[in-house]
């Protein structure tokens, strides 16, 4: 066993003497020390059940014969976050995370984990430690909350976001506004819709990182208990058998990944973190390859915001399971690929059927012959852009208009709430991508004040910055190159048109090619925004979004 190194032998007496202040008995050290990473705290409502979630972890982990010891990881809460600089501090925190769970299993030598996550970027950061520390690991999360319920109708926190923008735009009332403020999330868990948290955690079930429904079953329901103290007596199994994470993470459950990022229509964010889990584990995941797999790929579910169905339906429909079985139909699944369960996916989604096709549509009537998401080209992004075009209204699908540009996200929303966007206008939003930000932050506001105002089927933005899983509309982030290393974005001036034309995966700035050198020839980088602490350092280390945007280790002269 590898904790062996801290328990064995009479070098290794200091280090028993370390463990008996810790109330470690003889028959403890002679068994296996398994890691239990917890990101419990009382700060973000996805994150206020994993106390229990840990104590059901811990039970199923002793069950079967080992030692499970806590250590913690932090999460930031992008509701909360959202909207002022704290949100600079989200996309960044996926590499704290990542880096300081590999310390923590490191230095203590630990034979095996489980990871506790649920939120945003808790769950890809904990995936890429895995895949970096590579000792046998399983996931459970938290679970989803339930949906709440506003008018007879269920609600999640999209809608509230959109409810101010209505409320900004004289459609709604101050007591509307907080109807909604007291309902849309009406207990624990990651919010309710297929927003980014959601979506990572089904994207752990496909890939074969967690258990049985880790991506669907609610927070507050008992089977999550169930789910974690099998995850815990299943972390032994992984262990005796030394299957590892990269035994699980191959190449072919990346393309599991992908195929099921498509037909739930996940969040744009998955094009950040799956190519950056997948660089962990040693595997190149290139977005051009998202527009392949939208290509042979059926949309099958249209959750929240992309339509009235939520987390909760999913579950009860079948879950991630049902979802695969639909893809098996035309052979868009690896079969062989090994999961945590110690079986092949095949062997895990045998039998698993579809018990609500309104939710989970039949793979020969789906939403959309093509998948959830989309990476469009062109002179404004010749690198990329991402749109969740599932979340994209008809009428949206191909656009062209005059570009207003920003260079903040704040500008951007005084105009918004001014009322000073009209139909068929762009907002370009820059200087907000990785470097730029610094962070990348999620434009959630401006998409959901432009579609509370009605304007959704009539205004695009485009930002090198991201979106949150809950914006839905012609919302097309990480262009790249991003402005802060002179993409074309940097160069686009007010009223320039620009076309989008989503079913062409093109993104075009309808402006000479001349008058572009000439503007080229004129840009001069900015000074940095922030020059000191972790965001400074992760500015000067942190590549383009289309690359994930992984950190670059600087090379050694």
């Amino acid at each position: 066993m590898q904790s062996d190194n801290v328990k064995k032998g009479i070098r290794q007496a200091p280090h028993r003497s370390l463990f008996n202040a810790l109330g470690f008995t003889e028959e403890e050290l002679e068994r296996p020390l398994i890691g239990i990473v917890s990101s419990f705290n009382e700060i973000v409502p996805g994150h206020m059940n994993l106390d229990k979630i840990t104590e059901a972890v811990k039970l199923g982990v002793a069950m079967a014969g080992g030692v499970p010891r806590v250590f913690p990881a932090i999460a930031v809460c992008d509701g909360i976050a959202m909207g002022h600089e704290g949100m600079k501090y989200s996309l960044v925190t996926r590499d704290l995370i990542a880096d300081s769970t590999e310390a923590m299993a490191i230095a203590h030598q630990f034979d095996a984990l489980v990871m506790i996550p649920n939120c945003d970027k808790n769950v890809p950061g904990l995936l890429m430690a895995a895949a970096r520390i590579n000792v046998p690991t399983i996931f459970v999360s938290g679970g989803p909350m339930l949906a709440g319920h506003v008018g007879g109708r269920k609600r999640s926190l999209s809608s509230m976001f959109e409810a101010v923008g209505a409320y900004d735009a004289g459609k709604m009332s101050i007591e509307e506004v907080r109807e909604y403020e007291n309902h849309v999330c009406p207990s624990c868990g990651s919010c309710s819709g297929m927003y980014t948290a959601n979506s990572m955690n089904c994207l752990t079930e496909a890939i074969g990182m967690g258990l049985k429904g880790n991506g669907t079953i609610p927070a507050v329901y008992s089977d999550r208990i169930k789910l974690a103290k099998h995850a815990g007596m299943q972390i032994m199994e992984l262990l005796k058998r030394n299957i590892r994470p990269r035994d699980i993470m191959t190449q072919e459950a990346f393309e599991n990944a992908l195929t099921v990022d498509m037909a739930l229509g996940c969040s744009t964010n998955t094009m950040l973190h799956l190519p950056a889990i997948a660089h962990e584990a040693g595997i190149e995941i290139d977005v051009d390859m998202a527009n392949d797999f939208n290509a042979r790929t059926p949309n099958l579910c249209h959750l929240a915001p992309a339509g009235p169905t939520y987390m909760e339906d999913l579950n009860e429909a079948g879950g991630v399971y049902a979802v695969m079985n639909e893809l098996v139909k035309k052979n868009l699944i690896h079969l062989d690929c090994l999961t945590c369960t110690g079986r092949t996916v095949g062997e895990n989604i045998k039998g698993c059927v579809n018990r609500n096709q309104d939710v989970i549509r039949p793979i020969d009537n789906p939403y959309s012959e093509m998948g959830g998401l989309a990476v469009l080209k062109g002179n404004l992004a010749p690198d990329s852009g991402i749109v969740k075009r599932s979340a994209v209204v008809p009428e949206m699908m191909v656009h062209t208009g005059p570009a207003r540009v920003y260079d903040c996200e704040e500008d951007a929303l005084d105009d918004i709430d001014g009322g000073k966007i009209v139909p068929g206008d762009v907002v370009v939003i820059r200087y907000e991508g990785p470097k730029g930000g610094p962070g990348m932050r999620e434009m959630l506001n401006p998409t959901s004040a432009i579609a509370g105002m009605g304007l959704g089927s009539s205004v695009a933005l485009i930002t090198d910055g991201r979106f949150s899983g809950a914006s839905r509309g012609a919302s097309i982030g990480h262009v790249s190159p991003e402005a802060a290393v002179g993409g074309p974005i940097a160069l686009v001036e007010e009223g320039d048109l620009i076309e989008i034309n989503i079913p062409d995966n093109k993104l075009e700035l309808k402006v000479p090619d001349e008058e572009l050198s000439r503007r080229r020839a004129a840009w001069k980088p900015r000074e940095p925004k922030i020059t000191t602490g972790y965001l400074a350092r992760y500015a000067a280390m942190v590549t383009s979004g289309n690359r994930g945007a992984v950190l670059e280790v600087p090379k050694c002269r």
